[in-house]
């Protein structure tokens, strides 16, 4: 081996460090870091794990620290973001409350 070989880098593609990497999508992990993400809807969740909703909660109820779990439950059910409909519904108002602003 020669000495460029060992000074080569080890890729040229820079590597992105995230505080909180996506986990593997198999096992509860995936689930765990999904329902914790505000971007990701319960749809998606069950597209990629066929995991309900109601799925959802329960395998947070057990992998979660009671304290935990209720942070989640009640940021999940503040935001509307979890939801498709509730997404696509408050972007709606949103757009329509721009536009009524910026006629007056």
């Amino acid at each position: 081996m020669t000495i460029y070989q060992l000074m080569k880098k080890k890729s040229y593609i820079p590597m992105t460090k995230v505080k909180n990497p996506e986990p593997k999508k198999k096992g509860t992990d995936w689930l765990i870091w999904a329902a914790w993400a505000d971007r990701i809807t319960f749809e998606e969740i069950k597209e990629k794990t066929g995991n309900s909703e109601s799925d959802v909660i329960k395998i947070m109820r057990k992998n979660l620290k009671p304290s935990s779990f209720r942070l989640w439950r009640k940021r999940v059910h503040n935001t509307s973001i979890k939801h498709r409909k509730k997404f696509k519904l408050d972007r709606k108002k949103l757009r329509e409350k721009i536009k009524i602003n910026d006629i007056y």
